[in-house]
């Protein structure tokens, strides 16, 4: 075979596809890259700070004790808001579960700028070692004392018998109430013995043992003293029976009336 002859043989491509289809392989980078420009540029739309700030917020809750301005406070300590997209639901719940009467707190954000926050307050059940509060599960919270309307029973006891202390206030206040007397206090001492102050300025001294029978038993004193039960200072009933009645003198219950 002559060798001029075989070199002018028609050549094969090597990429047929390509040949045959490069305007739609163009026309498919033109567009992916054109999607991806359109999606860079709307990401970045929604994180931009300046376009799309969360600058509304609106709070809801049956609310006595914390006020708007507690709530600015605390979203403060978190720096700055990010955008509608970035901030963080999760750590605007954490900053509103800072501010002391906050039991509860559910964030939601509502496009394009608001923020959301409702909030369960704490209910004080009552004053714990003279500067905390405790609510109905004895659970303790330090909302501002000062704050409170009304009068509060003060509860008194060791680290950890929070619930302990409360509970038994919860059970013996109503034997008390049916016989007019009100429970100022009720106090725990290291020791673990018992001791109740009533509202007249009575002293109870219960010890730590059979306490239920105790409070019987000076009910039913109580009840047998009738007018001299003004002049009574307090009550020892760290006793198997009986007890031991302390009295006022005449000056003090004269103070007293």
């Amino acid at each position: 075979m002559d060798e001029s002859a075989s070199d002018k043989s028609p050549k094969v491509s090597k990429y047929p596809f390509l040949r045959e289809h490069a305007a739609g392989i163009s026309f498919l980078l033109v567009v992916l890259l054109l999607i991806g420009f359109f999606l860079y540029t709307t990401v970045s739309w929604m994180w931009d700070e300046q376009r799309l700030p969360l600058s509304k917020m609106v709070i809801q809750g049956d609310l006595h004790h914390v006020t708007t301005e507690d709530v600015q406070h605390s979203l403060a300590k978190l720096g700055h808001l990010g955008t509608f997209m970035s901030q963080d639901v999760d750590s605007l719940q954490q900053a509103m579960l800072t501010i002391p009467w906050v039991a509860h707190a559910s964030i939601r954000k509502q496009w394009p700028d608001t923020i959301n926050v409702f909030l369960t307050e704490y209910h004080a059940e009552a004053i714990w070692n003279g500067n905390e509060l405790l609510n109905k599960q004895g659970q303790i919270f330090n909302g501002d004392i000062g704050q409170l309307q009304g009068s509060r029973v003060k509860l008194y006891g060791p680290k950890g018998t929070n619930e302990q202390v409360l509970e038994l206030w919860e059970q013996i206040n109503p034997e008390f109430h049916q016989l007019g007397l009100n429970i100022s206090s009720v106090v725990l001492n290291e020791r673990g013995a018992w001791q109740i102050i009533l509202g007249n300025g009575v002293r109870l001294e219960l010890g730590k043992d059979a306490l239920h029978e105790r409070i019987a038993r000076f009910i039913s004193l109580y009840k047998q003293l009738g007018t001299k039960a003004d002049k009574v200072s307090y009550v020892d009933l760290r006793y198997d029976t009986g007890a031991a009645v302390g009295w006022l003198s005449d000056e003090e219950s004269k103070q007293e009336s």
